[in-house]
């Protein structure tokens, strides 16, 4: 670190109120190195306060060139003023500015402080130990922004996308940076998200799509910092106080999930990273309803296209001689049917020279076409389709469309991590400024044409950044076939839902390699209570491949799913209206337990059934139990919550628990969910007064009590749903349906 004043590095030190108007205040700063900066403060919502530190009004994020991620709200700001401080209050958040020396703190509306600016103290030698609010300078061009708060010694971080590291990001350094990740065994990440929330009650969210790095108390224990490589540091502070609150605010700023059609929360089964070919396809789904395994969509990966032509979007003419038939008998069957592609064309595709004549690719600062191996040497090198360009989006839209109209339902969009650094594009963005967003581009096109044609916007997404939850849904790309990546993959799942993506998948069975038949039915376990759940490898995960107990293992498990459906749509249904996780990290409905931050192997599915995934060979796993009461849900013994749990499940059993009182509706399982029988409504433990929910389904919403009266359990339903049986569990009870 630099001194102050020292060329490099520049704090700011004062500041002076030039204008104070209805939304906030605009200050004229003076920084350590003696330049004058702007100071933007205002209310963007109400909990929400915006801060922004630039040279001029007119600085904008490099990445609005292409695409704007944050859309702040308006809100009537309170200020008070008087020559040494400044009060700007938006609701249920203010922040207290002291103007010499410059200091900001953030106060929620019950006086905590929820987070502070640090100065830039000193070490021993006089060097700065962190990088204060201020920017930095390379032969005097700004080359970063940035800002740091104290925190104390036991707050807990969540949030920055899809990593894979433990869900506590404290003394780790996010780089918002997409990779192609190889795996869940790092930092790296396919979907960055520059937000985190705080167990004090807030978050944080950064509007850049630059490399943005967060350096959680890793380089000192006591300090957040944020740099940012952007023309400015732009970012929101977003009141709480719990998770979920603060979830709903970032949801304001960046848009509300887009929820997926019902049909994709039934199983997807996938061909696998392998050929295949019409007559294949139409053989495994005749297998799938034989079998009687639930399914409602069949997934074609990469070998529906030529070999070696990936990704241009044609029929294999060989393998596929009829797509047309194909995707009719198979929707006589109940199947929707998704292909894989990506923004990539190989150079060994007819499509090639077509997009490279027409200057549809990424360039070279030369003008050429930029060749890339996005394969990393697996396959020939591609040119990149520039989404900046409207004649290349147009194009490349052109050519998803028949196929939606063929009878496609959806795309797996897979890669968009590889913009290379020294790429230029057609609106004049350097590669850096639009690698992040490029994803954003590719996405959305992808969703516009699906929902103009088949009328939703689902995608299956592996890259993805800041506003990426209008993209459901993602998945976490190529995870290993071992439990340890198992592992890591439910850390990336859930730290994902805390920044804002609530309609998450894996691959059931892990995607590299061949799982062992245990893991498989591990796996199939663990996907069968994920958002959404697809079995799909580099070698088949169909459940006929496997021994016989593997295979009836994993159809069991679909079958749990798909008997848990109105409660998992029901789960889905809120999650889309409100930006929660359907896959809860504990700490979302425990805030204030410091174990949950830190119980990261385990999860609320929905709100009341807690989930723990078998996550080792030797069948045995510690499962910490909130507090309350919970009932096991295979036994139906009752248990105290908040202490943790030894358990040796059999094989055949995910450990799984419900919350004592909760009223979970179930269906008999099919074979797609769009079979809807009557309801079967489990009450789990007499409800201590009146129990209620929800259930949320094409229909509309049934509201649903549970009532003990006397020595009768008392169940009413209003809605279009009919309550045909009632189970009780972990209690005794006469029980009479309204």
């Amino acid at each position: 670190m630099r001194e102050h004043g020292e060329e490099g590095l520049s704090a700011l030190t004062r500041a002076e109120v030039v204008t104070v108007d209805w939304a906030g205040v605009t200050f004229k700063g003076s920084t350590s190195a003696d330049e004058t900066l702007v100071v933007r403060i205002c209310a963007a919502g109400e909990g929400v306060i915006r801060v922004r530190l630039m040279q001029d009004m007119d600085a904008r994020t490099r990445s609005a060139r292409a695409i704007s991620m944050v859309t702040p709200g308006s809100y009537h700001a309170v200020v008070t003023a008087d020559e040494s401080r400044v009060v700007l209050n938006a609701g249920g958040l203010r922040v207290e500015i002291r103007l010499n020396p410059w200091n900001m703190r953030f106060v929620d509306e019950s006086g905590k402080v929820l987070a502070e600016q640090d100065p830039g103290r000193p070490d021993i030698s006089g060097r700065l130990r962190t990088l204060p609010f201020g920017r930095s300078t390379v032969d005097g061009t700004p080359v970063a922004y940035h800002e740091t708060f104290l925190v104390p010694a036991d707050e807990a971080f969540g949030g920055f996308g899809e990593s894979f590291t433990p869900v506590d990001k404290r003394g780790q350094r996010p780089l918002m940076w997409n990779f192609d990740a190889f795996g869940a065994e790092s930092q790296r990440a396919y979907k960055n998200v520059p937000f985190y929330l705080s167990s004090r009650g807030y978050g944080i969210l950064v509007d850049s799509g630059m490399p943005v790095e967060f350096d959680m108390c890793q380089s000192t224990h006591s300090d957040v910092q944020i740099v940012v490589p952007d023309d400015l540091i732009d970012y929101y502070v977003l009141a709480g106080p719990t998770p979920e609150r603060v979830l709903e605010r970032f949801g304001w700023l960046t848009g509300k999930p887009v929820l997926p059609p019902k049909w994709a929360f039934g199983a997807w089964i996938s061909s696998g990273f392998f050929r295949d070919s019409q007559e294949r396809v139409l053989e495994r789904a005749r297998t799938i309803r034989t079998k009687g395994i639930p399914c409602d969509v069949l997934h074609l990966d990469t070998f529906w296209q030529t070999e070696g032509h990936w990704s241009d979007l044609r029929w294999d003419p060989v393998a596929f001689p009829d797509p047309a038939g194909m995707l009719a008998e198979l929707a006589g069957q109940g199947f929707h049917v998704c292909l894989w592609m990506n923004p990539y064309i190989s150079h060994l595709s007819p499509a090639f020279a077509e997009a490279a004549d027409a200057g549809y690719f990424l360039k070279k600062r030369d003008g050429e076409a930029y060749v890339a191996d996005v394969w990393h040497g697996s396959y020939p090198a591609s040119g990149i389709v520039d989404f900046t360009n409207p004649d290349a989006a147009a194009w490349f839209r052109g050519l998803l469309k028949p196929l939606l109209e063929q009878g496609v339902a959806a795309f797996k969009t897979d890669f968009a991590e590889g913009v290379p650094a020294d790429s230029v594009a057609f609106n004049g963005m350097t590669g850096v400024e639009l690698h992040n967003v490029y994803t954003l581009l590719f996405n959305d096109l992808v969703a516009d044409v699906t929902r103009e044609v088949a009328g939703h916007g689902m995608v299956w997404a592996r890259s993805s950044y800041l506003g990426g939850q209008r993209h459901p849904a993602q998945w976490s790309g190529d995870v290993d076939a071992t439990y340890p990546a198992m592992g890591s993959t439910i850390r990336g799942g859930l730290s994902h839902g805390l920044s804002g993506i609530p309609f998450w998948s894996h691959d059931a069975g892990g995607f590299t390699g061949t799982p062992t038949p245990d893991l498989y039915i591990r796996w199939s376990q663990f996907g069968a209570l994920s958002p959404l759940v697809r079995f799909h490898g580099t070698s088949s995960r169909e459940p006929w491949e496997f021994p016989e107990h593997a295979e009836n293992g994993a159809i069991d498990a679909l079958r749990l799913r798909y008997r848990l459906m109105p409660y998992i749509y029901s789960a889905a249904v809120v999650a889309a209206e409100t930006g929660a996780p359907m896959m809860r990290a504990l700490c979302v409905d425990y805030p204030d337990d410091p174990v949950a931050w830190q119980a990261d192997l385990e999860y609320l599915f929905g709100k009341d059934l807690l989930v723990a995934p078998m996550i080792s060979a030797d069948g045995t796993r510690s499962v910490y139990l909130p507090a309350g009461s919970w009932v096991d849900y295979w036994t139906g013994e009752i248990l105290t919550g908040g202490r943790y749990l030894t358990v040796s499940p059999h094989l055949d059993r995910i450990p799984l628990y419900v919350r004592y009182g909760a009223l979970i509706p179930t269906t008999t399982p099919g074979d797609t969910v769009a079979e809807d029988p009557d309801i079967t409504l489990v009450v789990y433990g007499l409800p201590d007064g009146v129990s209620r929910t929800e259930i949320r389904d094409m229909d509309g919403t049934t509201t649903v009590t549970a009532t003990v009266d006397g020595d009768r359990l008392v169940v009413a339903a209003d809605g279009p749903k009919r309550i045909s049986h009632v189970e009780l569990v972990g209690a005794a009870a006469e029980f009479v349906i309204l």
